[in-house]
């Protein structure tokens, strides 16, 4: 499994609780898409998880900017995700980052809104923040192998799934 969190916003911890917790240390891969706040909460995560992939956020602190990058490349399941926290110009400059990187979907934070948009050119994942919903949802995402992709759920900390969606392979 991967999971995919964001914008933890977190001083000394991770802040990782019910099924967030046990996604993070189940999965085999996490993505972290951006604003773990401080380098300490950074740590936590990797404590926690199996293998991080991380991008900063524009509330990480230096220490945390010098260690992961602004975005990356991550593959599973036969699908590329561009990760990123944020890109001005909302989801065409999503987009366009995302073909810039021969990606089959975008996955972003920033604001705090559990998410996913499928009308443009490539799948927008936004997993919303599991620590500071900030009046959305407090949510992270799971994704599975499934035949000829990938499935995912948005799920709470508390362990409610309010939404799925599936992303092929190979676009």
């Amino acid at each position: 499994m991967l999971t995919v969190v964001s914008d933890t916003h977190g001083k000394e911890s991770h802040r990782l609780t019910g099924r967030t917790l046990d996604a993070v240390r189940d999965a085999e891969l996490v993505i972290h898409a951006g604003d773990f706040t401080t380098e300490t909460v950074l740590d936590a995560f990797y404590e926690e998880a199996a293998a991080l992939r991380a991008v900063y956020g524009n509330n990480d602190d230096a220490a945390t900017r010098r260690r992961v990058p602004e975005s990356r490349t991550v593959e599973y399941g036969g699908v590329r995700f561009a990760v990123t926290h944020t890109r001005h110009g909302g989801p065409t400059a999503l987009s366009l980052f995302g073909r810039e990187r021969d990606a089959d979907v975008v996955v972003f934070g920033h604001s705090h809104r559990p998410a996913f948009d499928a009308t443009g050119p490539i799948p927008l994942v936004n997993p919303g923040s599991h620590a500071e919903p900030r009046g959305y949802r407090a949510a992270h995402v799971e994704i599975e192998q499934i035949e000829g992709g990938v499935g995912g759920r948005f799920c709470t900390p508390g362990g409610e799934v309010f939404e799925r969606f599936e992303l092929p392979a190979d676009g």
